[in-house]
């Protein structure tokens, strides 16, 4: 029996901490199948204008977007088996090989645009249309693995999605969302097209630098994987139809949260825009969302019939005070922290895999998950991605990342840059050029030829990574030699941008 008045405090401590700083703040709604149970917020909406934060404040849900995404399609009856090339026209071979299912369940490698652009030297607050992004997709020279190897978020399948409603459909995402779902359920959910569209009352983003906080900005398309706009009590009544299958949601639960495999049969624990955890022996659906200034995240216990959301305009972790939430409500030990654990920068015997560990985290290819202790090891709390790991000593982590067997040894303290990296490269492609330099020191690409410093950390095996501020995100690219004297640049979601070094004349060598 879930305890409500325990979680009410919980989650009134939690937001009682925004109020009293003149700062952003958030907003926790516990709720059953039958509806809201409690709602407690704290802090601002809007800082210039002094505008409380509360649970009917509209904000930005990010990536929890995605499972309104799944779940109109599947009432459209959209074929999740078919590939994406017999859905939409004009895809690349390797991208329209991909069945519409793993697009949305994270394994079909397919290159994040949001990563790609700013390999290419794209701001993130560039204005960029729907039709300018889907130019982009549609000259991607590949896919960043093999699909069904493992799970990687990506955007991109679910933008591919959006556009597969008009193509086959004859109407939008946004029309059919509005029409299966939100109109029958009474939803004040908006999906505006990029930041510059009005919604009334948004709450305004904020993310800290030092001891200030500055306006989150992002000018790119949202698309259906996350454009959505409303209030946590929007969230929470859509939610709780959920748990309750009512109206058009009857039995979409558990579609939604169905199991999906890997190429070797083996189980994800991402779904359609669901991942699946645990909390002690009690089963976890949930998702986070961020955008410049938004972290939220929502939690589902099924067999409580229970649930959490927590929106916030503040960029900090939103899934942790989830757990504390629903620890309360279940009456679940919230997970023990990793104990010996080491820390350190780990890198991949080949290839651009490598991870930096913390006492409680672990950063995999920038890709940022918060670790708990296991017997014999840790896990991730996947808001996103699923890590299973075991130290060998102080020198080797292994175990499983995204579904995938990795194995990663200590980076060498005294490690030195590879000197065979220095020199001029361009991916000759997109006239994209990249100065590597023997002192540690880089230039990428970066606002059409503006270009940005960096230095580099290196990494045995001729390979190095980037360090690339883009507002409240650092995107931390590897660069590795190839065999034939090529430079690949590859992160965790774009692994794409192929480099060939150029000779005295500055062309390709």
């Amino acid at each position: 029996m879930p305890d409500w008045n325990r979680a009410a405090t919980e989650a009134k401590a939690i937001a009682g901490a925004w109020d009293g700083t003149a700062g952003p703040g958030g907003a926790i709604l516990t709720f059953g199948s039958a509806g809201i149970r409690d709602t407690a917020s704290g802090g601002l909406a809007s800082i210039e204008h002094g505008i409380p934060f509360t649970a009917e404040t509209p904000n930005r849900y990010a990536s929890i977007s995605k499972h309104f995404l799944a779940a109109t399609a599947l009432l459209e009856g959209l074929p999740l088996d078919a590939p994406l090339g017999a859905l939409l026209e004009g895809l690349p071979e390797a991208l329209g090989a991909v069945p519409l299912g793993r697009a949305l369940d994270m394994t079909a490698a397919l290159p994040d645009m949001m990563e790609v652009l700013w390999q290419r030297g794209v701001p993130f607050t560039a204005s960029l249309r729907s039709a300018e992004i889907m130019a982009v997709a549609r000259g991607l020279p590949g896919l960043n693995a093999a699909p069904g190897t493992e799970m990687a978020y990506s955007n991109t399948g679910w933008r591919l999605a959006q556009a597969v409603f008009p193509a086959q459909r004859g109407v939008s995402y946004a029309e059919a969302l509005r029409r299966r779902l939100l109109e029958p359920l009474g939803l004040p959910i908006a999906f505006p097209e990029d930041e510059a569209e009005p919604v009334p009352g948004l709450a305004t983003g904020y993310w800290r630098e030092g001891a200030s906080w500055r306006r989150g900005r992002y000018g790119v398309h949202f698309s259906a994987s996350g454009g959505l706009a409303g209030s946590a009590r929007a969230l929470a009544e859509w939610l709780s139809a959920l748990l309750a299958g009512r109206g058009p949601l009857a039995g979409m639960l558990d579609r939604l949260a169905a199991p999906r495999h890997f190429a070797d049969g083996s189980e994800s624990l991402y779904r359609l825009g669901l991942v699946r955890s645990t909390l002690g022996t009690t089963a976890l659906l949930g998702h986070g969302g961020s955008l410049p200034g938004y972290r939220n995240h929502f939690l589902l216990a099924p067999e409580h019939g229970a649930g959490v959301v927590v929106l916030t305009n503040r960029e900090e972790d939103a899934l942790w005070p989830a757990l504390r939430v629903m620890a309360a409500l279940t009456g679940e030990p919230l997970p023990e922290a990793p104990r010996d654990f080491p820390s350190g920068l780990f890198v991949a015997e080949e290839g651009p895999f490598w991870a930096e560990t913390t006492a409680d985290s672990l950063t995999f290819m920038g890709a940022y998950e918060r670790l708990v202790a296991t017997p014999g090891g840790v896990r991730s709390l996947p808001a996103y991605l699923d890590i299973r790991l075991r130290a060998e000593g102080e020198e080797v982590l292994a175990g499983t990342i995204g579904g995938a067997a990795r194995r990663l040894r200590r980076v060498p303290a005294d490690q030195a840059l590879d000197p065979a990296m220095a020199g001029e490269w361009r991916e000759a492609r997109l006239g994209l050029r990249l100065t590597l330099r023997a002192d540690g020191t880089a230039r990428f690409p970066w606002a059409d030829g503006i270009g940005v410093e960096t230095g580099l950390t290196p990494l045995p095996g001729g390979r190095a990574l980037a360090a690339l501020p883009h507002g409240p995100w650092l995107h931390r690219p590897c660069l590795s030699l190839e065999r034939d004297g090529s430079l690949r640049v590859a992160s965790h979601r774009a692994r794409v941008l192929h480099f060939h070094r150029c000779n005295d004349s500055g062309d390709d060598a």
